[in-house]
């Protein structure tokens, strides 16, 4: 059964698939983008055997494919002679080798291009150990799949934060507990809440479409769905259209409005994929940004991007008088104490390392889930219904959990080095824009990691 199955994985990976119309046959870039590697391979030719090597792991790995554009043909003949693991394991292994053997091609972004190939291909061979039966520590996972580490914070160091929301919200009950009485007063009715989330789209949209030029047609719609781990996703459907869901288990409160539309949306991953598409597939013919594997180093970008592209849009003060003046009256809403919540939902974020601290301990077998739930009411000031939701998306993504808040402090870092501390608005965005438009990998974008500001 082995020999069969390699024979099957050979044939499916050199079988030759119509290239649909937006997918160029030749890279227009030229021949720099064509080095050839060991065996005469070159960079394109890889690039088709990944995206195949990503689909057969999506057949084993159910949400291993986050998205996929590509050519249908390739999709059904994986389908049709799916390759074991161990045999996925070996063609990657191959693959990684002959990109190692190119030579260092002379155009930035190609070098990019390699370089991503081979972390991808390098994830998706950890992502093959751990469907294997491969245990990892939370870090070493984080590290193998999405090419970071999130520092460790220590429990006095989270609490220093929390110490600060208690002066904030003195009273009687846990912290978690005036802080969630608090809350309620900015509930989003949910007669009121598709009205609220269409116009914080659009105003994304606009604040968005004045810096980066974005295809033509591109579009998204969105649905309200209730029983998931996450608050919002965005399924690409390619073409520059996107599917986006938000979850509606728990109230969605009205500085989620402009969190999700940005976030979910523009400039986040709905812009970043739009981007990849426009220049990188139909432009260049790189195939490989077709597919997207959630277990990749690809998703830190991705995540960390959206999660910045929030303050890229709206900077804090712009961001409160706008919703003073437009969500706030939208959601029927009292705005005169929204200063404050804001203030207070700015150390809330800063608890955000909680999650990557309660994920680590839990998936390493030095708590409970139901202490790892209590972690997260306490440090990461969560309601239990809704520590019990984070609970659930950790057991379901893992160490995926650093790409919001690790992710987004390496974008920010990035973007502010280099576009001189970020202090030109302009500059800003267009260094945005060339993040999303490129292969950039997350060990590209800092040296060290550290903790948050």
């Amino acid at each position: 059964m082995r020999i069969v199955n390699k024979v099957l994985l050979l044939l499916v990976l050199a079988g030759c698939a119509t290239t649909p119309a937006h997918l160029p046959s030749t890279d227009p870039a030229g021949p720099a983008t064509m080095q050839n590697g060991a065996g005469g391979m070159d960079m394109n030719d890889i690039a088709e055997q990944y995206v195949r090597l990503v689909l057969a792991v999506g057949e084993h790995d159910d949400g291993y494919v986050d998205a996929f554009y590509g050519p249908s043909a390739w999709r059904e003949e994986v389908k049709k002679a799916t390759p074991a693991l161990p045999d996925i394991h070996t063609q990657a292994d191959l693959l990684i080798s002959r990109l190692s053997a190119m030579p260092a091609p002379a155009e930035e972004l190609v070098r990019l291009r390699r370089d991503y190939l081979q972390r991808q291909l390098e994830a998706l061979v950890a992502r093959v150990d751990m469907l294997s039966g491969r245990k990892m520590t939370f870090d070493e996972e984080s590290k193998a799949l999405y090419d970071a580490v999130a520092p460790n914070l220590t429990e006095r160091y989270l609490q220093s934060f929390v110490d600060q929301l208690e002066r904030e919200l003195p009273g009687k009950g846990t912290l978690t507990e005036r802080y969630a009485s608090y809350r309620k007063q900015f509930a989003i009715p949910s007669a009121k809440l598709d009205a609220v989330f269409q116009a914080a789209i659009a105003e994304c949209r606009a604040r968005t479409k004045r810096h980066i030029d974005l295809p033509e047609g591109e579009s998204f719609t969105v649905e309200y769905v209730k029983d998931k781990s996450w608050s919002g996703y965005n399924w690409y459907q390619g073409n520059y259209k996107s599917l986006i869901q938000v979850n509606t288990d728990l109230p969605i409160f009205i500085d989620r409005a402009i969190d999700l539309a940005c976030h979910e949306g523009y400039p986040g991953h709905h812009v970043y994929n739009v981007l990849l598409e426009k220049h990188l597939v139909d432009d260049r013919g790189w195939v490989e940004f077709s597919v997207y594997p959630l277990y990749s180093p690809q998703s830190l970008i991705a995540e960390g991007s959206a999660n910045y592209g929030i303050d890229v849009a709206f900077p804090a003060e712009e961001r409160v008088r706008y919703e003073k003046e437009t969500l706030f009256p939208l959601a029927g809403i009292d705005s005169s104490d929204a200063e404050r919540y804001y203030r207070i939902q700015k150390l809330v974020t800063t608890l955000n390392y909680a999650h990557n601290e309660a994920a680590r301990d839990y998936l390493d077998g030095k708590v409970s889930g139901p202490q790892a739930v209590d972690d997260l009411t306490r440090l990461g000031v969560m309601e239990p219904d809704r520590a019990a939701q984070r609970l659930r998306f950790i057991d379901q993504y893992r160490s995926y959990v650093i790409n919001y808040n690790l992710g987004k402090d390496l974008v920010k870092d990035h973007i502010e080095a280099v576009s001189g501390g970020g202090r030109d608005r302009a500059l800003v965005w267009a260094e945005f824009e060339k993040l999303l438009s490129s292969p950039r990998l997350p060990s590209g974008l800092a040296k060290k990691n550290k903790a948050p500001s």
